[in-house]
């Protein structure tokens, strides 16, 4: 295929952590596409809004579902891979008629973002490059000052989605963690932190770098959902002065 595709990292939220290789990204690009949901245009888009030149094709991937179905269910992996497929192929129409596409990924393109799944149908198909976003994660210990980890302190990223014994027994095995994937887990993760010994020492993140964020002590918050731009962040360092 005669264009190119560039995975673009638009960062945690504030537009002004978008890179200057992203801001050169979306300048060249001729198509710029995005992941949202129904009726969205999506958190990545609302970040790089100033930085799209006048008359960019935009490329709206629209999810056909998101967490109203088990991410194990059936009914949810077919219609996902399905999409997938089909968000990859109109993105590759785009690049057969030598135009280059942007794809927006919110935090870093290869850091549980949706690129990824259009990188590894396309990539073995035409010239592809990926433009490191800053992470969810250090934009959130930045935010709350919170130092995570030192010397030879292991830190573990944990998905909240994982089961509630499994997410207790590799909380007690790390020094520091990253827990993202909060949402409806919140709960779960508590109860999982307080098994290892760590919920006194857990600070929630929401909507870290954005206006709109909000950082405290996990114990401090109360049992609702989590918004999705939100993680818990543990630290470790044990001897910190």
């Amino acid at each position: 295929m005669k264009g190119r595709l560039t995975g673009v990292g638009t960062g945690p939220g504030d537009p002004e952590l978008l890179t200057l290789k992203a801001v050169r990204a979306l300048q060249e690009a001729d198509v710029v596409a995005f992941f949202c949901k129904k009726g969205s245009a999506g958190n990545g888009r609302a970040i790089v809004d100033a930085h799209l030149r006048p008359g960019v094709i935009e490329l709206p991937l629209v999810y056909p579902l998101t967490t109203e179905t088990h991410k194990e269910d059936r009914n949810y992996k077919e219609p996902i891979a399905a999409f997938f497929d089909r968000s990859a192929e109109d993105v590759a129409r785009h690049l057969e008629e030598g135009r280059n596409v942007a794809v927006l990924s919110e935090g870093d393109p290869l850091f549980y973002g949706s690129y990824m799944h259009l990188h590894v149908r396309l990539a073995h198909r035409c010239t592809t490059e990926v433009v490191a976003g800053v992470t969810a994660m250090s934009g959130c210990w930045s935010v709350a000052g919170l130092p995570l980890v030192q010397g030879d302190d292991i830190l573990s990223i944990l998905p909240g989605t994982l089961p509630e014994g499994s997410l207790a027994e590799r909380l007690a095995g790390t020094d520091g963690a990253v827990i993202m994937k909060v949402g409806r887990n919140l709960p779960k993760i508590r109860r999982a932190l307080q098994s290892a010994g760590k919920l006194s020492q857990a600070v929630y993140v929401e909507r870290g770098t954005m206006a709109s964020g909000k950082v405290c002590r996990l114990e401090e918050r109360d049992e609702s959902p989590a918004p999705y731009f939100s993680l818990i962040l543990v630290p470790g360092w044990k001897t910190r002065p």
